[in-house]
Formats: structure tokens, sequence, C-alpha cells
């Protein structure tokens, strides 16, 4: 039984994906993907059998269905049924295509064909069992953000030392190298994330020294890094964020810019106010649904 898992199965209203993605990624579930039936998602989302019950799995159909009618949509059904680890390893692959982000990104799944003729930066990524496939709205905003503070002065690039906090796959850590960040160091607290970045980075022929990735915290963080950083980029939830906010302002300098998502919006006033409480001003806030990302500087 420990090699088996639940395959959860969600109908649901598409606007009401990304609310779906983030209430499965706190719920623990593992490599989550959509694909359109009709005018409707269908949402999957895979965990290991011992991380949930019967009643855990009702309990989150629930709350699906509140979060639904507080969004004015009509509630999602959901399905569960336990499959061999062998089945979930590949059968949520099979919806994941190549995906275009902001200006610059292509995010080319390692099992697809790479593209022909495209002039944008590829990012090969496996996510494994890790948070961070470009299909949601909070890892899009990060990556368009980086694109704003990288991708416009290489001067500024080649420079720059980033942290990232909570790096799941790696996607953002592996998107910032591409713009010509000089160098990343990635922590997660979870080892599956950690493994996850560790085989992306060697996917796209990142040296070890480009992008450290050790497992933890900010205060891991705090040990690896020789000197404050340029730039910091944290995609996980706002309770963690505005938790974090003053080890994070120790590693900063007064010329360090971050970028902070995996908040929704009805959360962003209270991590803003969290950040200028420490010395951050908060210069934009980006919105894509119900999620926004937060770029700030030091004051």
């Amino acid at each position: 039984m420990a090699n088996t898992w639940w395959e959860l199965q969600i109908f649901c209203e598409p606007d009401l994906e990304d609310a779906i993605f983030w209430r499965l990624g706190v719920f623990g579930c593992r490599g989550t993907a959509s694909e359109q039936k009709g005018n409707y998602s269908l949402v999957k989302a895979y965990l290991p059998i011992f991380q949930a019950q019967l009643l855990d799995l009702a309990a989150l159909s629930l709350w699906l269905r509140q979060d639904a009618i507080c969004m004015g949509i009509s509630a999602p059904t959901m399905h569960w049924q336990l499959i061999d680890e062998q089945d979930w390893a590949s059968s949520w692959k099979q919806y994941w295509q190549p995906q275009e982000i902001g200006d610059r990104f292509l995010i080319n799944p390692a099992w697809q064909p790479l593209p022909e003729n495209s002039d944008r930066l590829l990012i090969l990524l496996d996510p494994g069992m890790a948070f961070g496939t470009g299909t949601h709205a909070t890892t899009q905003l990060c990556l368009e953000s980086l694109e704003m503070r990288l991708g416009n002065s290489l001067a500024q690039a080649t420079d720059a030392v980033i942290a990232d906090i909570g790096c799941g796959s790696g996607i953002l850590s592996i998107g910032a190298l591409k713009l010509g960040a000089k160098k990343v160091y990635a922590v997660d607290n979870d080892p599956l994330a950690v493994q996850s970045t560790e085989e992306n980075r060697a996917l796209n022929n990142i040296e070890p020294e480009s992008l450290v990735v050790a497992q933890g915290s900010v205060d891991v963080l705090t040990k690896l890094v020789a000197e404050p950083v340029d730039g910091i980029v944290c995609n996980i939830l706002a309770d963690v964020i505005i938790e974090l906010v003053p080890q994070m302002s120790a590693i900063a300098k007064s010329t360090t810019w971050a970028v902070f998502s995996g908040i929704l919006v009805e959360q962003s006033q209270a991590v803003a106010d969290a950040l200028e409480k420490h010395g951050w001003i908060v210069a934009t806030l980006w919105k894509r649904k119900e999620w926004c990302c937060l770029n700030a500087r030091r004051s």
C-alpha cells in the first residue's frame, strides 16, 4: 500500500482552477494538471494514500465547494480513486504541454520534443512531485516579474545574486539564470523539491556552482550566502511570507529588490504592511484572477 496513490478528479468552471490548484497544494497534492472538457475544466491531482483518509477527502471537497460559493461560481464535483504509483507517475504528464510565459520564456516539459525555431528562453522542466510547472498564476507572475527586473539590463543581470525561497521545482531559479543572473541560492523545506530542483538544474545544463540548492528555509540561506543578495524571489503562502520577512530583510542590502507571490488578493495588504514595517517599499502589485504578486525594494 505504500506505493498506492489517491487520484482526485475535479470538474469545475475554468475560473475556479487557480483557487483549486492553491487548495490542492496546501492539502499536499502532487503533480496537479488540468484539461478542458467542453466548457469545464478537469483538474487531476495525486497524493500518497498515507497522507489522507476518506474523511479528509470529503473535507477537501467541502472546502472546494465553499470556495466556489464565495467566488459566485457553480460548485465543482470531486471524485477519487486509488491507483498504483507507476500509473500516477505518467498519467498527469500527458496533459502538460509547452507554454509561453511573458515575452521571453518557454516552459517545455522534459518528455516533450524540443521546439523548433523558437527565440524564447527555454526552460526544460520535470517537476516530479514539486510545485512549479508554470501553469499556476503565481509562477507566471513571478517569471514575468523576473523578466522585468533582469531582462531589461544585461549589466545588472550578469552581476545579480538571487535567493529563491521555497524553490519547488526550481523554475524561478532557472528562469533567473536564463535571464543572466550570476548565481542563485535556492532553498525549500521539502526534500522532494530539493531533489526536483537539482534534477531540473541538470536538465538545463546549469552548473551546481551557479545554482546552489539546499533543504531548509532562510536560516539555512543565511549560512550559504557570503554577503547580502541582490534579489529575492519567494512564491509560497502569504502567512509564511509574513513570518519570514524579518529574516529575509537580514540578507538584503539597501538596493535589494524582491518578488513575493503565492498571495491571494485579499491577503495583499497584510503582506504589504509586514514588508513596510521591516523597511521595504511595495513598488507594484500585479494581479491575475484572485492571485497577486508584490514587487518590492528596500526603502
